[in-house]
């Protein structure tokens, strides 16, 4: 066995034919290559412990002693490998299958001797993933390949979104439990984007007084209002997701509103609305409503605090003028805005409002995807673009079904110019932190499939860098300001990688998988755009440190979720770029 070495670094990538998968993967398979992929990033590979040998990768757990192989369809530049088939370990002289269980509790032993804490909840969620995703995978089978170019036309887009919001099977493959949801399977099957979740909301009737509001025009909240149903004098329609009502319909301060008259259920709504890949967030009649649930989704509780509904509406306030800045210098990019949320103010034993009830039932709206979208436009979840597994039309095999290399770099240098440089301008110029990441950007493309225009949403992830919004931070309540800031290394850190990290690498490595040998200039046109953004508007320092080919952060799903900490508290480990030209360049002659 050749000495293991850190594999995750621009090396030259091998490229075997046929790298696209030729169908979706057993839930087993994808649970257990999802863990390698977790190690490979975040243990295994800073701690030198791999190496690619012969067509596989090979990946020690050095504390527990453990030798790891598994088949690879095609090395990557940035360490994202595609792998095949199941897991073997060393056993002897030759090689054995590794469970997915047993790989899962290799992984929960490695990190207990690593870290000196044990988590009771690891094991738990894992299999709470491979739970969910074996139920989406039964229902669901690899959409066939095309012939005849992309399927989505501008006069009928939205059953093509709703497909693509709804089409990620698998989910996130650098997150140790990218499926996992607290309860059991059969309460929730029905409202997830992986079943095709469409369901009418639950209305309720809440006494004015007791209303907790906020919005930025009087006709934001008209997506919260504009249900058919009778509404008693004195009270203002609430929207409910129904799973979220029956989380929460034993709560005592809930039942004696109900017993009072406070709070009346008027019944369900007369249309449906679909789940999208954020499971909370529901999609109908052109307007988004975001809900709280109280259900752990991969590592957190998805609950729209207080100060995220305060926030959401504060920041389409606030960065109005910014936002339309950015949109006026990059008319091919647009921020979807939250104008309005509502929720109910019931007043606890303190006389102030239960914040369980004000938290669980908090609705905050999401302009529709029309108010920005191009004319003649096709908007799809970059995620289901991106996707390692063709599972929907809006992948990027159909959109370029039948398309040579020339024209897959033609589709590619368009999409990074609408994405990127408005994402950089946003921290450069206006201290301004988006998280650009697969699911919260949708690529809308023309009639031919090509990329036309970009849309960023979901204002929670959005911060404010605070040596640039001073005045803007200290008019706002201490408890709404502070989460809506990161400083301004943490907001580089959160933009690379969701940007280049988590976005750019992904959807690069599903082009480069129908094209293999294609991935080093793919690489190089990230670069020329980073550059040329540069030339025009100035090369601050770590834009520079970024062309220089500096180390790139990544999120640590694996041990923030070992931590059990929140996602704003998670860690980053750092990956050998492959940006930097001289890199390209020596990967380049070693290609020929």
């Amino acid at each position: 066995m050749p000495p293991l070495t850190h594999s995750t670094g621009p090396a030259r990538a091998a490229s075997p034919a046929g790298a696209s998968p030729a169908g979706l993967p057993t839930a087993d398979d994808a649970v257990a290559h999802t863990l390698l992929n977790c190690l490979l990033r975040e243990v295994s590979g800073p701690e030198h412990q791999t190496a690619v040998d012969h067509g596989h990768l090979l990946l020690r757990l050095p504390r527990r002693g453990v030798l790891l192989r598994v088949a690879l369809r095609r090395t990557s530049l940035i360490g994202a490998h595609r792998f095949t088939g199941p897991v073997t370990e060393q056993d002897g002289d030759g090689w054995a299958e590794v469970g997915w269980r047993r790989l899962a509790e290799y992984v929960r032993a490695e990190l207990s001797l690593r870290t000196g804490v044990d988590n009771d909840e690891f094991l738990t969620q894992i299999a709470a993933s491979h739970q969910a995703t074996a139920a989406a995978l039964a229902g669901r089978t690899a959409a066939p390949a095309r012939t005849d170019g992309p399927t989505a036309t501008a006069g009928n887009w939205h059953d093509t979104y709703v497909a693509s919001e709804q089409s990620l099977v698998l989910g996130h493959r650098f997150h140790p439990t990218p499926k996992a949801r607290t309860g059991d399977p059969s309460a929730w099957q029905e409202y997830a984007p992986e079943t095709g979740g469409s369901f009418p909301l639950l209305l309720l009737a809440v006494r004015e007084e007791l209303l907790a509001e906020e919005s930025v025009a009087a006709d934001a909240t008209a997506p919260l209002d504009d249900f058919e149903a009778e509404v008693p004098e004195g009270y203002r329609l609430l929207p409910a997701h129904p799973w979220q009502y029956e989380l929460l319909r034993d709560q005592p301060a809930l039942q004696e509103a109900l017993d009072r008259g406070d709070i009346r259920v008027l019944g369900t709504a007369e249309f449906p609305h679909a789940a999208t890949a954020s499971v909370r967030t529901l999609y109908a009649a052109d307007s988004f409503l975001k809900f709280s649930l109280n259900v752990r989704i991969t590592n957190c509780l998805r609950k729209n605090s207080s100060y995220e509904l305060t926030g959401a509406v504060a920041l389409t306030r606030l960065l109005a003028p910014v936002l339309d800045d950015l949109a006026a210098r990059f008319p091919g990019c647009a921020v979807l805005r939250e104008p309005a949320y509502r929720s109910v103010a019931l007043p606890g034993p303190d006389g102030q409002p239960d914040t369980a009830l004000l938290e669980g039932f908090g609705v905050i709206v999401r302009e529709g995807l029309s108010r920005r979208l191009l004319p003649g436009t096709t908007p799809l979840l970059a995620g289901a673009v991106a996707d390692e597994y063709p599972s929907s039309d809006a992948h990027i095999s159909r959109l370029l079904a039948g398309a040579d290399a020339e024209t897959a770099l033609k589709w590619w240098a368009a999409y990074l110019d609408l994405l990127v440089p408005p994402v950089l301008s946003a921290y450069f110029d206006h201290g301004l932190v988006f998280e650009p990441h697969l699911q919260n950007v949708l690529i809308c493309v023309d009639g031919d499939g090509m990329p036309a225009q970009v849309l960023l949403r979901d204002l929670e992830g959005t911060k404010l860098v605070p040596e640039q919004h001073a005045d803007t931070l200290a008019a706002l309540p201490p408890e709404v300001a502070a989460p809506l800031t990161y400083d301004a290394q943490r907001g580089w850190d959160r933009v690379v990688y969701c940007l280049l990290v988590n976005h750019v690498s992904e959807l690069l490595a599903a082009l480069a998988d129908l094209h293999p040998d294609s991935e080093t200039e793919l690489w190089a046109e990230v670069r020329r755009t980073l550059q040329r953004h540069a030339d025009r508007y100035g090369c601050p320092p770590r834009l520079a440190a970024l062309l220089a080919g500096v180390p790139l952060p990544a999120k640590s799903n694996l041990l923030t979720r070992w931590e059990r900490k929140a996602d704003r508290e998670a860690g980053y480990v750092r990956l050998p770029s492959p940006l930097a030209e001289d890199v390209l360049s020596a990967t380049a002659w070693s290609a020929r």
